[in-house]
């Protein structure tokens, strides 16, 4: 079972494995048995990980109940938002329609 989804997130920002472990100083092949899923890297790793690919830890994970993390920028009235929780989303909501 996949635990993390470097995989992905190393795509999506177009870094290599052999990049992300020149910059958080592991091997490439350790970078390797990560992403594979043949081993775990210990928490403090795991936070270097997420502060070289500037996302959250969490995010490094694939979810483990059915919730879609929310991430993402809004455009109202020429002026761009940025969606990171329920909280933001209602916010903005209440941008497009203010209650009374």
């Amino acid at each position: 079972m996949e635990i993390l989804r470097l995989k992905d997130i190393l795509k999506s920002k177009g870094i290599t494995g052999k990049d992300l472990a020149e910059k958080v100083d592991v091997t490439p092949a350790s970078i390797s048995n990560i992403v594979q899923g043949n081993s775990f890297p210990k928490p403090e790793l795991l936070l270097k990980i997420s502060d070289v690919l500037d996302v959250d830890v969490r995010e490094l994970f694939f979810p483990t109940k059915d919730f879609t993390p929310l991430n993402g920028f809004i455009e109202i009235n020429n002026e761009v938002h940025r969606v990171k929780s329920l909280d933001d989303l209602k916010r903005i909501i209440n941008i497009i329609s203010p209650t009374k």
